[in-house]
């Protein structure tokens, strides 16, 4: 169900209920204020019977309790009061007997009798008045009873009665006319709801379709063309186009990463071959019949486990960065740069005794980080400056406002200009001579870690000088030694 559809009925909707209320409260107060209307025509005619019937000598008890002996008499021979001669058109009177029985009617037959329920004859004789409906020669009646008391004892009922009729035709035709004139009202709102609903959406419809044009497309360059006022579809065309900006830079991030990926597993696919190529030709070898001489053979298995040793390194390095992509967050705590500068710049020293290594650090460095990440990534740095580089390698740290950046600084070749967007790459080495040991994963492992830590990591490089890799984070406020 489209929007359009779904405003122009809720419209529709609350106006029919709206419409429903207002004929309900009209129909009930009609009948209410009608039947109060009848009510007290009713009561004060009832009061004048009252009075004229309190001037009319009554029979004795004992013959009033006898009807087969007294029939009704009509009113003229009941009374001579002036009332009973004039009632008002439309209306029924008679008179009872403390029984129930008729006394008098304007004609005095017995078939005149209006009906009585008995709790009505209970509440009379216990002089309280009755109001009760009924059906008369086949039309409803509005019947008022109360009784005549004289001297505190009951001597007569009175009836008077109205037909229900003419107010219930009249309260029929009001019903039919609210309904009749609700209905074609919510017909007239449905088709002008529908009509102004079309027309306030329409921008939206114009979004939609610009947005399936883009998504068919695949054209995120695309905009939304909007020169309505800044109302809330204003707002849904700018809100639309903003998405569209970020689409376009998560969809180009999304084809650099694929792009990645797909250079990734061809990497992988590349680098294991050639260790396990090697392995498997090696065992067909000492698999040869007659075997190899000896010193064949201890050349063969050296190796297989140079080679086994390659293998472990790679998925070692892969496994880091599969949990670092994972999106395992390191536990951070406050750490003292220092020590952990130390102790990698100790152990770098044994990779290369001849290399001096400098460390020239301020002390009280504090930042929240893991020690032993920040451990592989310097010692990642390192190596990579012992294995690219001649001559002193310098390491510094130092704090630079809120930051605490470190740096390790070499003397190169260093890497041109058009291969630095590419250092962090998996895989990628600058360098493809065969002479040089590695894999390709130290930096994307070093820059790993050091995002994972709340990091950034930087390379500057100029060829014919030497490189500098920065890793900057944040201060730690209080600095706990670790």
């Amino acid at each position: 169900m489209s929007i359009r559809l779904r405003l122009t009925l809720l419209y529709s909707t609350i106006l029919a209920l709206t419409l429903i209320v207002f004929g309900v409260a009209l129909y009930s107060i009609q009948a209410q204020d009608t039947l109060n209307s009848l009510e007290r025509d009713l009561t004060m005619s009832s009061e004048k019977l009252v009075e004229a019937a309190l001037k009319t000598d009554s029979a004795p008890q004992d013959d009033i309790q006898k009807p087969e002996d007294h029939p009704p008499k009509p009113f003229d021979e009941f009374s001579n009061e002036q009332v009973f001669q004039t009632l008002p058109e439309r209306e029924i009177a008679r008179i009872l007997d403390v029984n129930g029985d008729l006394v008098a009617s304007p004609f005095g037959r017995v078939e005149d009798a209006l009906p009585l329920s008995e709790e009505g004859l209970a509440a009379l004789q216990n002089q309280q008045d009755w109001w009760e409906s009924a059906t008369v020669s086949d039309e409803k009646m509005l019947i008022y009873s109360r009784p005549v008391v004289r001297n505190g004892e009951v001597v007569y009922f009175v009836q008077v009665a109205r037909s229900l009729t003419e107010r219930d035709r009249t309260l029929k035709s009001l019903a039919t006319t609210l309904g009749g004139a609700g209905l074609v009202t919510i017909l007239i709102a449905f088709g002008a709801g529908w009509v102004l609903s079309g027309l306030t959406l329409r921008p939206i419809q114009r979004i939609t379709q610009t947005a399936q044009t883009i998504g068919e497309e695949r054209d995120f360059t695309q905009r939304v063309a909007y020169s309505g006022p800044p109302d809330e579809v204003g707002q849904l065309a700018s809100t639309f186009n903003q998405m569209l900006t970020r689409l376009q830079d998560a969809y180009q991030k999304v084809e650099h990463a694929l792009e990645l990926q797909r250079n990734f597993v061809a990497d992988v696919s590349h680098e294991l071959r050639t260790p396990l190529t090697t392995l498997r030709g090696n065992l067909g070898l000492l698999r040869r019949d007659p075997p190899a001489p000896p010193e064949e053979q201890a050349d063969i298995l050296t190796d297989m486990v140079d080679e086994s040793d390659r293998l472990i390194r790679l998925v070692n390095d892969l496994l880091v960065l599969a949990r670092a992509d994972a999106g395992r967050n390191l536990t951070k705590d406050p750490l003292s740069v220092l020590p952990v500068l130390e102790e990698a710049v100790r152990q770098a020293h044994l990779l290369d005794a001849n290399r001096k290594i400098e460390l020239a650090t301020l002390p009280e460095l504090s930042i929240p980080g893991n020690r032993d990440a920040l451990k592989q990534v310097m010692l990642i740095l390192l190596d990579n400056a012992l294995k690219h580089s001649e001559g002193d390698i310098r390491v510094a740290a130092e704090q630079d406002g809120k930051y605490v950046e470190i740096r390790v600084q070499d003397h190169g070749l260093g890497i041109p200009a058009d291969q630095l967007e590419r250092v962090f790459d998996r895989f990628y080495r600058g360098d493809e001579s065969h002479h040089v040991p590695g894999l390709g994963l130290g930096l994307p492992i070093a820059k790993t870690l050091t995002e994972s830590m709340g990091g950034e990591i930087r390379i500057e490089s100029e060829p014919g000088v030497g490189s500098t890799v920065t890793l900057r984070f944040p201060a730690e406020n209080n600095p706990k030694l670790n």
